[in-house]
């Protein structure tokens, strides 16, 4: 269970005495916790809603770098984009570009879509199938560039 995982590689890191990685591991069991105390009752994640959490978790660590390189705090952006990496070590490997052409176009001739009005369905064809393996903004900037080619 990645939950666990998690859980070994924090005692491992605080072991190691490896501040970086024990400060985002904490923080990344804490957003689980949090996720599976969300609601009207306490649940288990399954291995893919941790792995939202991660996902989640991640791009919230790159938005942040962008922000801070923005403000000019680059000690601070290098710190976010290293805790980024750490949990990028727990996701599944990024979808290829080709293979998000690739998914997109055959998307396009399944949905028969021809222009930008039909995005949407053409959305909900490829997000199951690339799940957490490209975020939402990539998925649909290729989806805008071929429907815009078309």
């Amino acid at each position: 269970m990645l939950k666990e995982r998690l859980r070994s590689d924090l005692t491992t890191a605080m072991k190691a005495r490896d501040q970086t990685r024990v400060a985002t591991l904490r923080m990344a069991l804490t957003a689980v916790a949090n996720a599976e105390t969300a609601g009207t009752e306490h649940h288990d994640l399954s291995d893919d809603e941790v792995m939202d959490v991660l996902v989640r978790e991640t791009k919230k660590r790159r938005e942040s770098a962008e922000a801070f390189d923005g403000a000019g705090r680059s000690e601070l952006a290098e710190r976010e984009r290293a805790e980024e990496q750490v949990l990028a070590g727990y996701l599944p490997q990024p979808i290829a570009d080709d293979e998000l052409s690739a998914l997109v176009a055959a998307a396009i001739t399944e949905t028969g879509a021809d222009s930008m009005k039909a995005m949407g369905q053409v959305m909900k064809v490829v997000q199951p199938q690339v799940g957490s393996r490209a975020d939402g903004k990539r998925v649909s900037t290729e989806v805008r560039r071929q429907l815009s080619g078309s």
